[in-house]
């Protein structure tokens, strides 16, 4: 297997990959190459947008977003994972409203 350097084309990360992952990942967003952290939350907006053609435009939008802060690349990755979390936790609370929970608890009593 040879190793190859790919760079992501939303925030500039380079990893180095094997040529079936490159491929792979090209497969899966129109050709581009994106690293681990921008893949996720590319899935994660495209999944929230739940449109046709949500992949290529939850790609373009994270890709912008990428642009306007990619002069500090830390302040890239730590707002990306940011964002990644804070839409888990809407995710997870909003999930956890529509499910029904027993509001009952058990006391008991006793001498200690």
């Amino acid at each position: 297997m040879e190793i190859e350097s790919a760079k992501c084309e939303c925030c500039g990360l380079k990893e180095d990959c094997t040529q079936d992952y490159i491929s792979e990942v090209k497969s899966k967003f129109d050709g581009k190459w994106l690293c681990g952290l921008c893949s996720e939350a590319v899935r994660d907006e495209a999944i929230r947008g739940k449109k046709i053609f949500a992949m290529e435009e939850a790609m373009k939008a994270h890709m912008l977003f990428c642009r306007k802060i990619k002069s500090n690349p830390a302040v890239c990755v730590a707002d990306g994972m940011r964002q990644i979390l804070r839409r888990r936790s809407t995710d997870l609370s909003s999930s956890n409203k529509h499910s029904t929970r027993s509001n009952t608890t058990s006391q008991v009593k006793g001498d200690y």
